[in-house]
Parts: C-alpha cells; structure tokens; sequence
C-alpha cells in the first residue's frame, strides 16, 4: 500500500472524473433500490460518491491510509482503513463493488479475500470485481497486479459461496489506455 499512501493525490486526480456508467448500468440494476453496497477498496471515492447519489447506503473501505482520507473529503462519511484479508463488519450488505481493487492482492491470497469479504455479503447478494485480463501475476511502477482471465476466477472462487453470474470483457476506461483489456465479473452469492 506504500505506492498508494505515496501517489495518493495523484492517483485520486487520475481516476475521479473517470466516466463509470457503463459499468454502473450492469451492477446497479441488480441491488435493491437504496440497499447497502460495500465499496472494497474504495480508491478515491469516486464510485462510492456516484452511489451514495442515487440514493444508496455506503460503506467505502480501503487498505491505504492516505487515499481513504482523500474519499472521506468526497464521500464525506469516514473509510475504513482495512485490507479485504481483514475486514470485518457487522453490517451485512447486499452488494459489494471491487472495481480493479483485488487485482492487487497475491494470486495465492484471492480465495482467503473473496470469502472474507462474502462473509460480509447478503445471501444472493451481488458482488462485482474487475481484474486486467490475463493469467499471470506482473509488477508495474512499484504496483503489483494479479491479473486473471475466466478460468483462473471460476478457480479462485471454487471454495467460496460465490458463483459467477456472468463476465466481459472491456476496454480500460481511462482516456489513452483503451487498448488494456479488463475482466468484469458478476458473482452471486449462494444462500447457505
């Protein structure tokens, strides 16, 4: 998290006026209106703010210190200092967002983080994610990724409630970077 608590403003600049509806229209639809959505790494609040708009519930947490001070000011509710390995709420939600926030956790701890944080997750609730498409773990400007593609995320989640609804692929949506490809997944969680 030392990039992020390092280049936190610049990295707040760089995604906050990224324009998300396309993503928004697949996973809104399928919360209840005004329901409760963890926002799992929550970056600069962005999403969190778009949400809290449109009349839903947020809780926006965040393993970086310095950007969760920054979606504070926006959001302008606290941000839970936490990792998705250590998060632990007493809510219980009936959405959560991951938008290109796990990508940076280890290939070998993705399991550990999706079933914590689906612990957290209403039965049937809806969780989304979004991974660079590809299979294999990369470093990038001191930023480590794990990048995966659909079998190895049907591999991660086997041992989790979580069942995928469905997946596509998109360009990235930051102006001169639309040839990177993404992976954006629709989970389900089981009821138990």
């Amino acid at each position: 998290m030392s990039y992020y608590n390092q280049h936190a403003q610049e990295f707040f600049d760089g995604t906050i006026n990224v324009e998300m509806d396309s993503l928004y229209r697949e996973f809104l639809p399928l919360v209840r209106k005004g329901g409760n959505i963890l926002d799992a790494g929550c970056g600069s609040g962005r999403d969190s703010k778009a949400f809290k708009e449109q009349g839903f519930q947020i809780h926006a947490i965040d393993a970086s210190a310095e950007l969760a001070q920054l979606a504070e000011e926006l959001i302008e509710q606290p941000v839970q200092i936490a990792t998705f390995q250590d998060f632990e709420s007493e809510k219980r939600f009936d959405a959560i967002w991951a938008c290109a926030s796990l990508l940076h956790v280890p290939f070998d701890e993705l399991p550990h983080a999706f079933l914590n944080l689906s612990k957290s997750l209403k039965n049937n609730g809806v969780f989304y994610c979004s991974f660079k498409y590809g299979n294999d773990e990369v470093e990038r400007n001191g930023r480590k990724f794990t990048n995966l593609d659909e079998s190895l995320l049907k591999s991660v989640l086997s041992d989790t409630p979580l069942i995928i609804k469905t997946t596509w692929q998109t360009g990235d949506l930051r102006e001169g970077r639309e040839s990177e490809k993404w992976l954006n997944a629709i989970l389900l969680k089981e009821s138990s």
